[in-house]
């Protein structure tokens, strides 16, 4: 699976999201920026990011993914 692939599904399934994904073939890193994170757990956040991927994550086309889940308001206050 290529980085760019993950970023476009990412964006594609939650839009105006901004995603960077660095990764080596199976194990990435995502950092994902979107406000639907509002009001929203870490854990609902992720989830958001895994519907987006639909059954890429349980086809193992991605082994490991690890997530960064960011509004855009805490985005531009780090």
């Amino acid at each position: 699976m290529d980085p760019d692939i993950i970023k476009k599904l990412i964006e594609q399934g939650l839009p105006d999201s901004v995603a960077t994904v660095e990764g080596d073939g199976r194990h990435f890193e995502a950092l994902v920026v979107c406000d639907a994170f509002a009001g929203k757990r870490l854990v609902q956040q992720h989830q958001l990011v895994y519907q987006a991927l639909a059954g890429q994550m349980h086809d193992d086309a991605i082994h490991a993914l690890s997530l960064r889940t960011l509004t855009r308001a805490a985005w531009e206050q780090r």
